[in-house]
């Protein structure tokens, strides 16, 4: 099972290992809903730093291999805002492994998250760990995102 733990922005190195990751999670989700302006996929690693997000990391052998960030909103509630796994370690349980993490590290009443409506992989997890759609959003005419939330 892989190591969660914060990730420092700041550290050059850390940073740069979180945008490959990116990069290369958002072009595989970019594929399978056939819409390639996910904001996240066109972040330069400023950007990234700057996006005002807390992350976790999930490392295996000391290398970061996935990665979740969130913000907590004025009435506690916590807003997930990107689920990032390096393909090459897709059906590995990273992403339980980070979305248990969150869970451990920021408890909270309610947690909202947000995917492609046509990422099914992405809407099984999220709908398996217990959050229930309440809206789809229509982005372009290619594009429509499932709102999600998930009360404890």
């Amino acid at each position: 099972m892989p190591d969660v733990l914060r990730l420092d922005l700041d550290d050059p190195a850390v940073l740069a290992e979180l945008w490959e990751i990116q990069r290369a999670a958002y072009t595989v989700e970019a594929e399978l809903i056939g819409f390639h302006g996910i904001p996240a996929l066109h972040e330069s690693p400023a950007d990234l730093r700057e996006c005002g997000e807390d992350f976790l990391g999930a490392k295996d052998e000391g290398k970061l291999l996935g990665a979740i960030s969130w913000t907590v909103l004025d009435d506690g509630t916590v807003d997930i805002c990107r689920l990032v796994v390096h393909p090459s370690a897709h059906r590995r349980g990273l992403a339980t492994a980070l979305l248990d993490a969150l869970e451990a590290e920021t408890p909270t009443a309610r947690t909202l998250v947000s995917t492609a409506t046509a990422n099914h992989p992405a809407l099984t997890l999220y709908q398996a760990r217990g959050f229930k759609p309440v809206a789809v959003q229509t982005v372009t005419g290619d594009l429509n995102i499932t709102h999600l939330e998930r009360h404890t």
